[in-house]
């Protein structure tokens, strides 16, 4: 299911983006800006319409790249729903983005092993360049942040943390 497709985004990623949130969270952050996303049957059904409305979309030349966040898109079941869709875009805009919001932590959620992790994420994992990781803390907000809610998430550069097989934060954490 998804909640929303939000065009023209600026406010989830650099540049103008298309940022589809997805629906299901089982994080349930405290002060969430969208506890309604919390609930997988929210929203509209996610369809072949969808996924090929968001391509015709975001293939228009202002867009920098798309967005996926929630609701959870590293949830279980939300992993296998959008590796057709970024698999999809990488191979039409292969020039553009992709940056994805999660409450998990990419070292002790999402890598081999943990609990996150499924038959689809090491590839889901090598669309992304951008993870924004960690749940929202709202003891923690700060409003001046670029590009994240609380200091306890972090900008991952996916592309150099590939390189290098250490975490690598962007610049855009500063």
């Amino acid at each position: 299911f998804r909640s929303q497709i939000i065009t023209a985004d600026c406010a989830n990623g650099p540049g103008i983006r298309l940022s589809l949130f997805v629906s299901g969270c089982t994080n349930r952050c405290k002060g969430c800006f969208q506890p309604q996303t919390w609930d997988f049957q929210y929203g509209m059904e996610y369809t072949r319409e969808t996924e090929e409305y968001i391509l015709r979309e975001a293939s228009k030349p202002y867009y920098r790249g798309i967005t996926i966040l929630g609701g959870e898109p590293m949830e279980l079941c939300n992993q296998a729903g959008i590796i057709g869709l970024l698999r999809a875009f990488k191979a039409y805009n292969p020039g553009k983005d992709v940056w994805v919001y999660t409450g998990f932590t990419y070292e002790e959620d999402l890598l081999e092993g943990q609990r996150k992790h499924t038959p689809v994420t090491d590839q889901l994992m090598e669309f992304i360049d951008v993870l924004v990781d960690g749940k929202f803390n709202e003891d923690e907000k700060d409003m001046r942040l670029k590009f994240r809610g609380s200091r306890n998430q972090r900008i991952i550069d996916l592309n150099e943390t590939r390189k290098t097989g250490e975490v690598v934060l962007s610049q855009l954490n500063n």
